[in-house]
């Protein structure tokens, strides 16, 4: 491949036998490290996942078109064990979601790019759907469809609470508004070009999503404490999460339906002071806001529902 013929392996730089020995002690010292710095579900994680990619990832590619959905569950897992890692389980919600977000994502991210080299791909002996697609019709097919999927999980996450409403409009309609409008482009017109553009939306649009969950994220919402300070310092996590409600806190300011959402609209004042019901507000998924009494009993943390 053209794509590859300047690789230290391929040009004879470094030996098989040398690619092999890094390999494995690359491998075997980031396991370690996972074991000695996380846990035994995030270590096995990382060890499967090596397998899988070194095995039967590597395996298929010159025998099966399978060899991208593999590869696709290889991308999918290191934000699982991130989660993990963090003291989360690999059957929250919220793994689930970032592992289904990654594992959607790389479809329409590498068939567009096996698209682009298919000539190249197919010299390389590769079985990929692009290589065996003369019209692109089923690789502009796979990559609409894989973006209607994705589409899909922003609006999953809010009706689950696992976001904000307002994660189903940042990333379920703008960014993915634009990249079905991308992909519907490219299956118009199977061009290159067209084919580039879907990759390099690819490109931008991971971080993006990533980063509104994050703003979007539930888990978001406590109060920094003294315990979360070393020594009288921030800790990153703590500066992370001021950074984070100042965002949100500006986007509220900013946006009357995740004002309503959030229940930081009201109405009245005194006893009579009344939060609207964010049930009310045409994104609010999922949203449990009714209208609450504050009054000399109640504290303003009972009466409005932070995000």
């Amino acid at each position: 491949m053209k794509r590859t013929a300047a690789r230290p392996l391929v040009t004879g730089a470094v030996s098989p036998g040398a690619a092999v020995g890094l390999g494995c002690a690359t491998g075997g010292s980031s396991a370690l490290l996972l074991h000695l710095g996380t846990d035994p579900v995030t270590t096995a994680l990382g060890l499967a996942n090596i397998g899988l990619y070194a095995g039967l990832y590597t395996y298929l590619k010159p025998r099966s078109e399978a060899n991208t959905w593999v590869g696709a569950v290889v991308g999918a897992v290191p934000p699982v064990m991130g989660w993990t890692a963090a003291g989360g389980s690999a059957l929250d919600a919220e793994a689930l979601l970032l592992g289904s977000t990654l594992f959607l994502w790389q479809f329409p991210h590498f068939f567009a790019l096996n698209w682009m080299y298919r000539a190249d791909y197919k010299r390389g002996g590769f079985e990929m759907v692009g290589v065996n697609d003369p019209t692109g019709e089923r690789t502009a097919g796979l990559i609409k469809r894989y973006a209607a999927y994705l589409a899909a999980v922003p609006f999953v996450s809010a009706a689950a609470g696992v976001t904000s409403p307002m994660y189903a409009i940042d990333a379920g309609l703008l960014l993915n508004g634009y990249a079905l409008h991308v992909a519907g482009r490219f299956d118009r017109d199977r061009s290159n070009g067209n084919a580039r553009k879907v990759f390099l939306t690819s490109l931008w649009y991971l971080p993006c999503t990533m980063m509104l969950f994050l703003i979007h994220s539930r888990r978001w919402h406590g109060e920094v404490t003294d315990e979360d300070h070393v020594d009288g310092e921030a800790t990153l996590l703590v500066r992370m999460q001021e950074v984070i409600s100042a965002i949100r806190a500006k986007g509220r300011e900013l946006c009357m339906h995740e004002a309503l959402a959030s229940g930081d609209v009201t109405v009245g004042s005194g006893k009579a002071k009344t939060a609207l019901d964010g049930s009310k507000c045409p994104v609010s998924l999922g949203s449990d806001i009714s209208t609450v009494q504050v009054g000399d009993e109640t504290s303003d943390d009972d009466a409005i529902r932070d995000e």
